[in-house]
């Protein structure tokens, strides 16, 4: 930490062996900042700065801190042991978070190193030998990717450095012990324009679209993620007058004029986070990642769990524990699904949605297919014996609500059963493990199914997959909520009402039957539109992929939400709770007579 700013990327190779039986050291190569001065040397930091984030999404303590504590998502059976033996994700959920939990570090330490590469490269591309266009493209990609590093601490801590020891937005390649974190008001004023200016250049510069099977950045994600910088911002001290305004007009940009930027809704939504469907036209920036390919995606231990890995972690950290789970009442000894599979993943457990997620958020399961798209629901047997033969019979199913599983089950639980396999009603979830059913677990609950990742070679493995950062369908929301903000409910409906067509499409479904579904859950009424419906429809859309969290804190509606439907972060959440802390060992390693004045305030 105590070179937090430097780019610790200096390095010397040397070996020579002499013929007088004597080391003679002779160094050989040396890499130091002038390889970024190179065409290729240049293009391999813009490629660092890209594979950075494989840091800051994927992982489980990023996975973490966008998650959990939230309306729609609180800690399961098994919380994340971090440094010094704390369960990380047991105090961010209970709100009882110390600045030394290990789970804020990696977004800080990994942002900042990636901030300070990007101002070198920045610094270098002038005096680069590329062909213009060629400059101009990478030098977009730099800003975009400097400004969406700043944009994901801003919204987690608040204000930021940007001055790194050198001064502002300069490349610093000596170690500092200062922070630059003292006004905090007019910085992060700063911090929004730094965003919103680099983010203006890229919109103007980036290709229209991006490559069919690849996450090059394009002036699509560049409007989303302008838009989503201006609505952040009027949620802050630093509003501008028409950021509102300005977040409309960037999203409608990309909305209407969706051929020119190559984006378009899924028909199903399913489809959108389907395994081998990662590129489809919805998604415009994911976390690049080779499924199958730990090599590729740089991940040393494809078993190990959180620490310095760049896998996805997201793949097993929403699982329950589906290998606990007897069929087909409680007295059973079979447990059909016993083995571990690679769809399915490693039941890790850590975290578990709330019961507003699934019994009010998503109520209605049946005309609205966004449920069924995100949570798995049916499990196949895994292990042969006990009546199941495996991969091919129903182990068990998640029923949708009590009624339909007393209706399968066949009401009285000495009945006839109308099915062979288990059917586990909501009032069960949480209360599923060990011998015998009845106690409170969080063993096992719906599990979120977007990160499932058949290329795994192993069930324990982190996923592999590309991440998904942005999509169509929020780009939807986010016009929708500025319409809202601006004064144009009307405009905000049509454009929820947008998302409400295609969540009722089934492939099974005719047309006529489509609409009649459509007409069940539209909007008719701009009265029906507030903020807290959009935060409401987010989740429809979003839920499971890691950004409810600052979602909820830069619209000032995390104490609020978390208060009415989150039991146990509601007796200890408070207002100062919209930061995460700084991270104590930044404090620690600060020179400075008080490193405890640059802290959020309630820490």
């Amino acid at each position: 930490m105590k070179s937090t700013y430097s780019l610790l990327i200096l390095a010397l190779i040397a070996t020579a062996f002499g013929c007088n039986k004597k080391l003679e050291e002779q160094p050989f190569t040396v890499f130091s900042v002038d390889y970024y001065k190179t065409p290729s040397g240049f293009e391999n930091g813009v490629n660092a700065l890209y594979s950075g984030m494989r840091f800051v999404f994927g992982p489980e303590g990023a996975v973490g801190l966008g998650t959990v504590g939230t309306d729609e998502f609180t800690f399961a059976e098994q919380p994340r042991n971090g440094a010094g033996g704390t369960q990380d994700f047991l105090v961010m959920g209970r709100y009882t978070l110390d600045p030394a939990v290990g789970s804020i570090l990696t977004p800080w330490n990994r942002s900042f190193n990636s901030i300070n590469l990007a101002n070198g490269l920045l610094e270098f591309a002038p005096d680069v030998p590329l062909a213009s266009d060629r400059r101009t493209t990478f030098t977009a990609e730099i800003r975009f990717l400097r400004a969406f590093y700043y944009l994901n601490l801003i919204q987690y801590f608040g204000a930021v450095p940007v001055d790194l020891g050198s001064g502002d937005l300069r490349f610093n390649q000596q170690p500092f012990q200062g922070f630059n974190r003292k006004d905090t008001v007019a910085l992060l004023k700063r911090n929004y324009e730094v965003v919103i200016e680099d983010l203006d250049f890229a919109s103007k510069n980036l290709p229209d679209r991006r490559p069919a099977s690849a996450f090059r950045f394009s002036k699509a994600v560049a409007f989303h993620m302008l838009a989503k910088a201006h609505i952040h911002r009027a949620y802050s001290s630093a509003r501008q007058g028409d950021d509102f305004a300005k977040g409309y007009a960037a999203a409608m940009e990309v909305i209407n004029n969706l051929g020119k930027y190559g984006t378009a809704l899924q028909t199903f939504y399913a489809d959108v986070h389907r395994p081998r469907n990662d590129y489809n036209s919805e998604i415009l920036w994911s976390i690049e990642r080779i499924p199958g390919n730990f090599i590729a995606n740089e991940i040393s231990n494809p078993s190990g769990i959180g620490g310095n890995t760049k896998g996805v972690d997201a793949a097993n950290d929403f699982c329950g524990d589906y290998t606990n789970v007897r069929a087909p009442l409680n007295t059973s000894a079979t447990q059909p699904v016993s083995t571990r599979t690679v769809l399915y993943g490693r039941p890790i457990r850590r975290f578990c949605p709330t019961p507003w997620l699934y019994n009010v958020a998503f109520a209605d399961k049946v005309n609205d297919s966004r449920y069924e798209g995100s949570f798995r629901t049916v499990y196949i047997a895994s292990t042969t014996g006990g009546g199941f033969t495996a991969g091919t019979d129903t182990a068990f199913i998640m029923a949708f609500t009590n009624r339909i599983a007393d209706s399968l089950n066949g009401i009285a639980p000495s009945g006839p059963r109308l099915k062979p396999y288990r059917v586990i009603a909501p009032r069960e979830f949480y209360f599923i493990g060990g011998s015998i059913d009845g106690t409170l677990t969080r063993n096992m609950y719906p599990s979120i199914s977007k990160y499932e990742d058949p290329d795994k070679i192993e069930a324990n493995n982190q996923g592999t997959r590309p991440f998904v950062v942005a999509k169509l369908s929020e780009t939807y929301l986010l016009a929708a909520e500025a319409a809202l903000a601006s004064g144009n409910p009307s405009a905000a409906m049509d454009l929820i009402n947008v998302l409400k067509r295609r969540a009722v499409n089934r492939p099974e479904l005719s047309e006529p039957q489509r609409v009649a579904r459509y007409d069940l859950i539209k909007l008719t009424s701009t009265s029906q539109v507030t903020l807290d419906f959009i935060l409401d429809e987010r989740t429809r859309e979003l839920a499971g992929e890691c950004s409810r969290w600052p979602d909820l804190a830069v619209r000032n509606k995390l104490v609020e939400r978390v208060r009415l439907y989150n039991s146990d972060g509601a007796p200890n959440v408070k207002d100062f709770h919209v930061r995460r802390p700084i991270p104590q060992s930044q404090l620690n390693n600060t020179v400075d007579p008080n490193p405890q004045q640059f802290q959020n305030t309630g820490y």
